[in-house]
């Protein structure tokens, strides 16, 4: 009977029927461990109330199934499954909450259980192995670090005492798009970006370097900066597949550490020159940077304060990466849904003409007295939060959300896109209108987490630190280009406002406008 099978020549050797045993055997010792392996991991799901989900395949889970786009693939996904849900990318069990209440769960009445990060590999390289703030363990390292951040960096008096480094560098971009760029379009995306760069470089170390050294240094952090996060943003198989790390398949660690070594010879050197200043000169200094504050830290013997130099870069990498990513992309947003619906811009142009005047440039103690421009911001970062999906969380031990078990080693991604997005919470929840944040209760929509409807920065113990700065700095800098200039599309242009998918949400196209002068004292612009 065996002679008569055909279509399988490499059986037939000699030995051929054992051959032809021994692959069936194989077969069948296949079919039933991978039954046994289907059965008990349903069985294992049923006992843990584990949340419901699409069914993945054997071992790459529901990664065939993903969508570029993931908060938008995650909010067509809970449509059917509901708030709460798993999926399996790989090795890696993922929860995604898309409700107000079920996020109240995991980041406040459970907030010390997930209080810890799941960092990417190449986000563990950038940052000397997740010492820094964003991506640390919750541990005492971590506390002193944030201690530091809120009370020596990013406190309300010592923002206050380096706003003339922010005002300076402000200033100069409006000087740059009065003299070079006024009546040509201008990738807003690149300008603010470069403007922020500038504000952060200064206010980091802002009396160090002066002149063609300043630039060259800020064109070197924007090369590095982009490659880093396109490096960050790629899909690794080593994440999704741990045992697979060692062999760096697609190269992803060996790129981060080679572009963490550029960037660590630009803190060097930039270190190297603070500390060889003179001291004098530095005493005398009217503001104080960030990096003179820290380095005082670094020498000092204080338990409580004192931190390493290691951790010293850590936190200029966050200040330089999270600070300058996401306040552009957020004021590129702005711009373009201004321009969108220019009933916005004209309004808060009005607002601006009232409390500044056009004889005068806006400066930091205007900002609070500009309520509709906070408005517009407010109503952007809740149709484009920075980060859509929050950064995601790990249990540190199995928890129970809105009923369903969420395991130890879970990955947890809260979809704020989704929520801000909720028609149960939010009228025409897809219309941009600004209106809705001018109301009698608008304290309750800040930007610390304290309303689970509304969480641009997230919430808990893991709220984004640099919240007072951002909010300085896209108010100010958003201010400034609204009341200096007017704004307008080329010729022809269709304005675009579809999203792209990454580390933060950018626009998918960039936004390019033409500028022309506004004030009515052209001194000003000098």
């Amino acid at each position: 009977m065996i002679s008569k099978i055909s279509g399988c020549p490499w059986w037939w050797e000699d030995g051929h029927e054992n051959k032809v045993i021994g692959v069936v055997v194989s077969v069948v010792v296949a079919v039933l461990v991978a039954s046994w392996y289907v059965i008990r991991r349903s069985r294992c799901n049923r006992e843990l109330q584990l949340p419901p989900g699409p069914r993945g395949l054997p071992l790459v889970g529901n990664l065939l199934s993903l969508e570029a786009d993931l908060h938008v693939y995650f909010a067509k996904l809970a449509k059917v499954y509901g708030p709460i849900m798993k999926l399996q990318m790989g090795r890696k069990c993922c929860v995604v909450v898309s409700s107000s209440s079920l996020a109240k769960e995991v980041l406040r009445d459970q907030d010390a259980t997930f209080a810890n990060r799941d960092a990417l590999i190449s986000t563990l390289v950038f940052t000397y192995g997740g010492i820094d703030i964003v991506w640390s363990p919750s541990n005492p390292e971590w506390r002193t670090l944030r201690k530091i951040c809120t009370q020596e960096l990013l406190s309300h008096t010592n923002l206050d005492s380096c706003y003339a480094l922010r005002r300076k560098e402000v200033r100069q971009t409006v000087r740059d798009l009065y003299h070079h760029k006024i009546d040509t379009p201008v990738n807003v995306g690149v300008q603010v970006f470069v403007t922020i760069l500038n504000v952060m470089m200064s206010m980091l170390w802002g009396g160090t370097l002066q002149g063609e050294e300043r630039t060259r240094v800020g064109g070197e952090f924007q090369q590095m900066f982009n490659a880093m996060i396109e490096v960050a943003s790629k899909p690794n198989v080593s994440d999704l597949f741990p045992v697979l790390r060692w062999f760096d398949i697609q190269g992803i660690e060996r790129q981060s550490k080679m572009l963490l070594g550029w960037m660590e010879r630009i803190f060097d050197s930039v270190i190297d020159q603070h500390m060889k200043m003179d001291k004098a000169n530095q005493a005398h200094k009217e503001s104080k940077d960030f990096l003179q504050c820290l380095l005082k830290l670094v020498e000092q013997q204080d338990a409580k304060t004192h931190i390493t130099m290691t951790q010293l870069k850590a936190l200029l990498m966050d200040m330089v990466v999270a600070g300058t990513d996401t306040t552009s992309t957020t004021l590129e947003w702005v711009m373009a849904e201004m321009m969108q619906k220019p009933e916005t811009m004209r309004k808060a142009q009005e607002e601006l003409k009232e409390v500044v005047g056009m004889n005068n440039m806006v400066e930091e103690s205007h900002l609070s007295k500009l309520q509709y421009l906070d408005a517009v911001v407010k109503e952007t970062l809740r149709l484009h939060p920075p980060g859509p999906l929050l950064i995601p969380r790990r249990p540190s031990s199995s928890s129970t959300i809105g009923g369903y078990t969420v395991p130890k080693v879970a990955t947890v991604f809260c979809n704020v896109w989704e929520m801000h997005r909720d028609p149960e919470v939010w009228d025409e929840p897809l219309d941009f209108q600004p209106e809705r944040f001018l109301t009698s209760d608008l304290e309750k929509y800040d930007y610390r987490g304290n309303n689970f409807n509304y969480l641009p920065f997230g919430s808990g113990r893991r709220v984004c630190v640099g919240i007072p700065l951002a909010e300085r700095m896209i108010t100010y800098v958003l201010a400034s280009l609204l009341h200096s200039f007017e704004w307008r599309l080329p010729e022809g242009t269709k304005l675009d406002l579809t999203e792209k998918f990454g580390i933060v949400l950018r626009k998918s196209t960039p936004l390019v406008a033409i500028p022309t002068p506004r004030l009515l004292n052209l001194e000003l612009y000098n």
